[in-house]
């Protein structure tokens, strides 16, 4: 028999549209040659526009179904997205320091990219104490770096090296900040250890805006770790096909686009004239 693919678990909401969520995290963990384990923190009620509820899960209900995988499969990283509460935080932070050796890839997932709010004050003080010294990298754009970097001393905001700077002093050991969000005419992403940059790479700004980016990101990211690249040669390749799936996106709804994560299953010349049918079915 042959040897299984590697295995990564994602702790994400699940999204019924597909675009983001832990079915963004599957799509993006199959598509990279990964076997995706799926714990399941909240229900939404969202679509391509935003999110209009979230039901969090009872946290040993989220803890369980970590540990009933966990027992039964070699996991080679964690990662982690949207999260629904302060006591779910805990839950997991207690599953994962479990197994310290694991790699943990965390994405702050803060609002949507309506703007709604899914992290209050005390998931966000609960996230700094006990996820973020035991992640391997966190990948949040720019708003939500400042928002977990802001200081109550503060009296402006803070630039994103200080940024950078504050959360590697929580404990991780790599933060990698998108600039999605900024007013600049590519999309400029940083990668931070200790107070070096390690690497930062400019990307053609697409037209549009898209649902599920920082999740395809972070989860591309996760499955490079555990096909064994090193951190810095992960963070290209995960850019580079977040960029990709970005480009060959689509609009299914009257909302955001979302990111095509089986780009490469098509022949670029039929996609590029609306045909999306998998090459392997041509055949």
């Amino acid at each position: 028999m042959s040897q299984p693919p590697p295995i990564v678990l994602s702790f994400a909401a699940s999204d019924p549209s597909g675009g983001a969520g832990i079915q963004a995290d599957i799509l993006t963990l199959a598509s990279m040659g990964c076997h995706p384990l799926s714990v399941i923190t909240a229900i939404t009620v969202q679509d391509t526009a935003g999110v209009d509820g979230v039901m969090s899960l009872d946290p040993e209900w989220v803890a369980d179904q970590a540990r009933a995988v966990l027992e039964d499969m070699p996991v080679n990283v964690f990662k982690i997205g949207m999260l629904g509460s302060a006591e779910i935080i805990m839950a997991i932070a207690e599953v994962i320091s479990d197994y310290p050796d694991i790699p943990l890839v965390l994405d702050p997932i803060l609002a949507s990219g309506r703007g709604d709010e899914l992290a209050n004050e005390d998931m966000l003080a609960t996230m700094r104490e006990l996820l973020l010294p035991q992640a391997t990298i966190i990948t949040p754009n720019s708003i939500e770096a400042r928002r977990l970097a802001q200081d109550d001393d503060d009296q402006d905001s803070p630039d994103l090296h200080q940024c950078a700077q504050r959360l590697l002093g929580m404990g991780c050991e790599y933060v990698l900040i998108t600039g999605t969000h900024e007013n600049t005419s590519q999309v400029i992403n940083t990668l931070y250890q200790s107070d070096v940059v390690i690497r930062s790479d400019a990307w053609p700004r697409l037209a549009g805006s898209y649902h599920g980016s920082g999740c395809t990101l972070a989860s591309a990211i996760a499955a490079a770790i555990a096909n064994g690249l090193p951190i810095a040669e992960c963070v290209y390749e995960a850019q580079e096909y977040t960029w990709r799936t970005l480009k060959a996106g689509f609009r299914p709804g009257m909302g955001q686009y979302v990111p095509d994560r089986l780009f490469w299953a098509y022949d670029a010349t039929d996609a590029e004239n609306g045909d999306k049918t998998p090459t392997a079915a041509k055949n």
